[in-house]
Formats: structure tokens, C-alpha cells, sequence
């Protein structure tokens, strides 16, 4: 259990938590008095005792604390993270704005690594990324503005490390057409808010796992996007994750109905890991579902790994890489597993004691491994994102060859252009300010028209479709 004491900057509790819990993972953090720590940390004396002195800005009061912070823990445990102080799930976006003043990637990497103590190969990655989102960002033509984001909260099964919105599609089966008549319903209302003023640069769909669907209902779903949403020139993905939900039949729907992306997730090619996830199918049905995918047409693929699963070592991460790179995919993301609340690995298991999980330089290892994978797939980094508890301080990378890059996972990121979210569990976006649809299906198919009217009067008071707030 670690102790912190820290009454005098409470308004800096959860920085401060989080940066602690990157030094500790699955340690107790406590505040209370007399409580039996093995490490107490005195926020209040450390800042106090710097010599350094708050400007009473809070972005930069932030840093400046979790900058001293960062250092005592540092001398005391011999550890170094690999992002520094950096807790955020954006670094990017910060890299981003030292890029607008620094003017140059290499200037960028240096203030990334003396003010927030990245190391050198985070604020390197971190600095490139921030300089090719920005080219990347500049394929989308001024007179598109938003993307759509439709959710289908839909699994043939819940992965043990799953924290997304995602139900059993056998218990739901029934219920699937009365779904998709609520989908149309947000689809017109966006419509009808966007006509003639704005098109989308991207249309995603996620979930859950969207081929969950049968292919009739899959046919129909696509249907109604191409009816309600202008889809010229736009970039069409539809996540496919799981191979076990793939046939043929449903490829040559996704084919035909302009679908140009998809991504076939196997997150590990190891048998005994798949099973212990959840995942009900074998290494041998991804390469399946891969080929298949191939001979209907698709020359966008993107395939998703985790690296620190449960009961994974390097050797294991070695097999998946290698089987992954005779397959060719056009992207690959490098995700680092994240243990969160809401997932079965925390709400079933003690995630930190029940498994043997990579940390520190293991976890560092098999990331390493995945970059140089993509690198000799000819893929270079294009976006990142971070999330809480991730395997040895690390992050989720997206590589891809040059040209199939997703352009909605920048946008998700950057935060510069407006996500409609629609579906259950989905996130309308503008800047900072977000409107949640409800996660359970139930409400969502219940309250549908109470939801639309929420969203629409978000994006109202937000001037989602005035151009001049978005220029």
C-alpha cells in the first residue's frame, strides 16, 4: 500500500494518483493517516522543499508538480518510465502544440524529454507523429468536417481484457431488426442537421464487432448508411475484429456496399492464449478469415495485437509477429494491454497476482518487437493513444503502409473536428465537450427518441454544423 499525504494540492489528486500508480501498478494508494504503507510520499514537503515556486496556472502548475514528483520517485525506485510524467491518453496532442512554437520534430523531442522526462525514444516517436498527423490531417478537404462513428454493440463473446460496449449477439438476436430501426432513426436526424451544410471525411464502424451481425442484417446496416450519409470520397472502415465472426458471404456485403477498410484482429496467434482470453477461435481461423478477405477484394487490412497478455513471454509475441508478417497486413496496431475496471480481467480475477503479465523491460521488449515487424512490412508509425494501467508504461501504436493510413483515428485523437457517435454506447464529440448515448441496449432501444433529442440539441449548442465555428 503507498501512503500520500497531499493537503495542500488536492486539486492535483488524480495526476498525481495516476503518476504513482504508473510507479506501482496494482499497489493501493491511501491518504488515510496511520494506515500500514510500505511507501509514503509526502506531496505537500517534496513540492514545498523544491524550491520551486506555482505560477497559479493550472496546466503549468500541473507539470511543475508532477515534475518534482516524477524525480523523487525516480531517485527512490531506480525507475524510469518510459512517457515520464505523461499520464494522459493524448501525448500527441501535447506534442503537437510544443511542435506549433518549437517548429522543428527534433526541438519538439528535446522539451518532450526535459520537461516531462520522456525517454529518448517515446519523445522521438511522440515528436514524428505530431509532424505526420498534421500531413496526414491535410488530405481531408475543407468542405468535409465531421465523421461518423456507428456502433454495434454486438460480440460472439466478451474478451477477458474488454472494456468496450459489448454484448452476447445470441441473447440479442431477436432484438436486432427493432436495433437497427433505432440506428436509422439517429441517422436521419443527422441527415437532416448536416444537409447542405456538411459531409463527413470518415465513416467508422465499430462496436463490439460489427460482423457479429448475420449478413442480411450487416447488408441491411450498411443500407441505411449509404442512404442517410453522403459517402463520396469518404473513408469507410468497418471493424471485423474477430475472425470468428467472418464468412465469405458477409465480405462480398462489406465489399460491395464501398466498405474500403477492415481490420481482422487476432491479438495474439496463440492457441492457449486465445482460449484463456475468451476469444473462441484458433490462430488457424485468422489466417482463414485473412485469406478470404483478400480474395473478396479488400487491400486495407489492418490486424490489431496485444502485447503483455496474460501468460505471454517474448517467445510468444516472436511466434504471433511471424505469423502475422507472412500474412502482409497493410496496418498493424501495436496495442499494450491495459487492465481496466469495467473488464472481466479485473471484475473476475485479481489481474495483478492470478496472471504472470510483462512489465518494465519484458513489456518494452515484445513493443520493440512489434515495431520492428512493421518496419520490415514497410509501415511507418501514424498515430498513438495511451490508456491507464498499460503494461510496463508503455502505449497502443497504429504503423501503416504509407497510403493506408485511417484517418478516423487521427480525428478521434486530434480532436479538432467534430465525431458523431451514434448506436449504443457511442460518443458524440466536439473539441472537449461530449454527449454519451446510453451503453445498455435495453434503455438505448427504449429511450431512442429521448437520445436523438439530446444529441441534436448537443450539437446545437455546440455549432457542430455552423462552419464558422469549425474553420
Amino acid at each position: 500500500m503507498i501512503y500520500i499525504r497531499n493537503n495542500g494540492y488536492q486539486t492535483y489528486e488524480q495526476d498525481i494518483r495516476e503518476l504513482l500508480q504508473a510507479f506501482f501498478p496494482g499497489e493501493e494508494l491511501t491518504g488515510e493517516e496511520g494506515a500500514e504503507a510500505s511507501f509514503e510520499v509526502d506531496v505537500d514537503s517534496l513540492v514545498t522543499g523544491s524550491g520551486k515556486k506555482l505560477s497559479g496556472i493550472r496546466f503549468e502548475d500541473k507539470s511543475l508538480i508532477k515534475e518534482i514528483l516524477y524525480d523523487h520517485l525516480a531517485a527512490r525506485t531506480g525507475k524510469q518510465l518510459p512517457w515520464g510524467t505523461l499520464t494522459g491518453i493524448k501525448p500527441v496532442k501535447l506534442a503537437a502544440k510544443i511542435l506549433n512554437t518549437a517548429g522543428l520534430a527534433g526541438e519538439t523531442a528535446r522539451i518532450l524529454g526535459e520537461k516531462y522526462r520522456l525517454s529518448a525514444e517515446k519523445a522521438r516517436l511522440c515528436a514524428e507523429l505530431s509532424v505526420r498527423e498534421k500531413e496526414l490531417m491535410e488530405r481531408i478537404p475543407g468542405d468535409r468536417w465531421y465523421s461518423l462513428y456507428a456502433g454495434i454493440p454486438f460480440c460472439p463473446s466478451r474478451c477477458l481484457y474488454c472494456s468496450f460496449t459489448s454484448n452476447p449477439v445470441s441473447l440479442w438476436r431477436e432484438r436486432i431488426g427493432e436495433y437497427l430501426s433505432c440506428v436509422e432513426k439517429e441517422l436521419e436526424a443527422v441527415a437532416k442537421m448536416a444537409s447542405g451544410k456538411l459531409r463527413p471525411a470518415t465513416v467508422y464502424v465499430g462496436g463490439g464487432t460489427p460482423t457479429a451481425l448475420e449478413a442480411e442484417d450487416l447488408d441491411k446496416f450498411l443500407r441505411l448508411l449509404e442512404t442517410y450519409i453522403d459517402m463520396e470520397g469518404v473513408e469507410f472502415t468497418v471493424e471485423s475484429g474477430r475472425p470468428d465472426s467472418i464468412t465469405p458471404e458477409k465480405l462480398l456485403v462489406m465489399k460491395d456496399l464501398g466498405v474500403q477498410r477492415i481490420s481482422i484482429n487476432p491479438q495474439t496467434m496463440n492457441d492457449k492464449t486465445l482460449s484463456l482470453i475468451g476469444r473462441r477461435h484458433t490462430a488457424e481461423d485468422v489466417v482463414r478469415a485473412f485469406r478470404e478477405a483478400r480474395e473478396a477484394g479488400f487491400d486495407n487490412i489492418n490486424m490489431d495485437l496485444i502485447m503483455g497478455l496474460p501468460g505471454e513471454d517474448a517467445e510468444d509475441v516472436r511466434k504471433t509477429l511471424s505469423e502475422v508478417e507472412d500474412l502482409r497486413p497493410d496496418s498493424l496496431t501495436v496495442h499494450t494491454l491495459a487492465v481496466k475496471r469495467a473488464a472481466r480481467l479485473s471484475t473476475e480475477h485479481d489481474p495483478w497476482t492470478e496472471f504472470d503479465r510483462a512489465e518494465g523491460q519484458q513489456a518494452a521488449e515484445m513493443v520493440r518487437m512489434g515495431s520492428e515487424t512493421a518496419g520490415r512490412l514497410g509501415m511507418v508509425p501514424y498515430y498513438l493513444y495511451r490508456q491507464k494501467n498499460m503494461a510496463g508504461n508503455q502505449d497502443n501504436t497504429g504503423y501503416a503502409v504509407p497510403g493506408k493510413e485511417c484517418l478516423y483515428n487521427i480525428i478521434m485523437m486530434d480532436e479538432k473536428q467534430p465525431v458523431i457517435g451514434i448506436g449504443a454506447g457511442s460518443t458524440t464529440k466536439f473539441g472537449e465537450k461530449r454527449f454519451e448515448n446510453v451503453k445498455d441496449i435495453g434503455n438505448y432501444l427504449s429511450r431512442i427518441d429521448e437520445l436523438v433529442e439530446k444529441r441534436n440539441t448537443f450539437l446545437e449548442i455546440q455549432g457542430c454544423f455552423q462552419r464558422k465555428d469549425l474553420l
